[in-house]
């Protein structure tokens, strides 16, 4: 991995570049973050309010967090698990969020039911927006702050299931919105007031077929586009994690620093 710049504490550095060698260099320095930010939460504040996401990158982080290494270093009685999004489909289903990290993450580490908030995709979505919302009304005070978010980036710049020209990504005074992915399918997604009121958000990027869209994002010759992932601006810090593949249309450390 090649930070950049050098990593230092979060107050002091609101945004942070890494470049790993590939997807499972990637999954091992997620899961260095997620324990890093999970023992400064329980350290001012008991307890560690994380959201994840779906998808093949954050899927082998997720496995890592289950080996001895790491899981020893969390109180996962103590986590509170969020969704960033979730495809409208039930908690069954092959292409379920929820599935993927109940499989790979919370079914194998002593996190207690309670503990985990998952947006209801089976129900009518807007009714579900509006559960998933009392419960982060309900779970925190003042609005939701998790203490980290785990996002991707799709080849069109989406990001949670905001996508490019979606009303979602526009959306104000909501934590949740129901949305609909360019193919039509229905889908619940936190929106980006929710996201940026975050302690932390770390974006991991993985893959030859997210460069031309990280050279747009990250590159030297980048301006704000609109585009949902260049929206991600939280109030404490932004970490992008991205693998050399994903990286391979940069030019570091002019591009990747800015």
């Amino acid at each position: 991995m090649s930070p950049m710049p050098t990593p230092g504490p979060l107050s002091e550095q609101p945004l942070r570049i890494e470049i790993c060698q590939d997807a499972d260099d990637l999954a091992r320095h997620a899961a260095g973050l997620i324990v890093a930010q999970a023992g400064r939460a329980f350290g001012s504040r008991r307890q560690f309010a994380l959201a994840l996401s779906g998808g093949q990158t954050p899927r082998l982080t997720y496995e890592l967090l289950t080996q001895d290494h790491y899981a020893y270093q969390i109180v996962w009685p103590a986590v509170r698990v969020w969704f960033s999004d979730e495809r409208c489909v039930p908690p069954d289903d092959a292409r379920s969020n929820y599935r993927m990290v109940q499989e790979t993450l919370l079914s194998r580490l002593p996190i207690p039911d309670d503990n985990v908030r998952r947006m209801r995709g089976e129900d009518d979505p807007q009714r579900a927006a509006a559960d998933y919302e009392k419960q982060l009304d309900a779970g925190f005070t003042g609005g939701p702050r998790f203490d980290l978010v785990l996002l991707g980036m799709g080849p069109d710049g989406h990001t949670a299931s905001l996508f490019p020209g979606s009303d979602a990504v526009m959306a104000t005074g909501r934590s949740v919105v129901a949305t609909r992915d360019p193919q039509g399918m229905s889908r619940l997604t936190l929106t980006l007031p929710a996201i940026n009121a975050a302690r932390a958000v770390a974006v991991l990027v993985s893959g030859q077929e997210k460069a031309a869209m990280l050279r747009r994002v990250l590159g030297a010759e980048a301006r704000d586009e609109g585009l949902p992932i260049q929206k991600v601006k939280p109030a404490g810090q932004l970490i992008w994690m991205i693998d050399e593949a994903a990286a391979s249309e940069l030019s570091p450390p002019a591009d990747a620093v800015r």
